[in-house]
């Protein structure tokens, strides 16, 4: 055997050693659950955290007011503008966007010492978030979750009354404009009204069939 074909097997070797003891090391995911206002998306997500799943649920920053029935530091961290403006300046937000003249964003920090302690990390962004997190991390597992039809979406959104008619008109046509970019996701789920639980159960599913790839990669940020 000639020393090319020696340093060859060795290569080989080597990168055998280390896919084999892989399969035994925590294979966190960073988990993007996005889609229109009115989905479900604070709904499922707070449903996965009601049975237990050991997951690492990011708290959102965000400029908007805080309603009466919201707890900051839980809900969100409801932050000024020019809090949130320092964040940016200083580069520690994973993604942000300005919505509706409100600022949302996703603190970096806590990802990553949740991934690099082996916790699988969900976030809740909408569809121009979630663009910027895929830009970012192409490892990213992304989840588009959606109502079951236009028309029970549009229930939804009246059912809140959290708007006036004008800014629900705003949020419909939003709402349209995002269900055109569901292609740009891995996942589709389809969250039925009063079927939350097994939107979970496809949600989870999707999480685990996801850490038992072969080809499992860790998310670099």
């Amino acid at each position: 055997m000639s020393q090319t074909d020696l340093t060859d097997v060795q290569a080989l070797q080597t990168r055998q050693a280390g896919w084999y003891a892989s399969l035994y090391e925590p294979r966190p995911l960073l988990v993007v659950i996005s889609g229109p206002s009115g989905v479900g998306k604070d709904a499922t997500i707070q449903r996965m955290k009601e049975r237990g799943f050991p997951c690492h649920f990011v708290v959102t920053a965000t400029t908007r007011p805080r309603r009466a029935e919201e707890r900051d530091g839980v809900d969100y961290h409801f932050l000024t503008e020019a809090a949130f403006e320092e964040l940016i300046t200083r580069g520690e937000l994973l993604e942000y966007a300005l919505v509706y003249e409100q600022y949302k964003g996703i603190p970096k920090e806590s990802v990553r010492v949740a991934l690099a302690t082996g916790q699988d990390v969900i976030i809740r962004v909408d569809v121009q978030g979630a663009a910027t997190v895929r830009a970012l991390a192409p490892q990213a597992v992304t989840i588009f979750l959606t109502a079951e039809s236009e028309e029970a979406l549009v229930e939804r959104l009246r059912r809140r009354r959290t708007e006036d008619e004008a800014q629900l008109q705003r949020r419909l046509e939003t709402a349209r404009a995002e269900l055109a970019r569901a292609y740009e996701f891995k996942y589709r789920v389809v969250n039925s009204e009063c079927a939350l639980d097994e939107t979970v159960d496809k949600v989870m599913a999707i999480i685990e069939a996801e850490k038992s790839r072969v080809d499992w990669q860790p998310v670099g940020l």
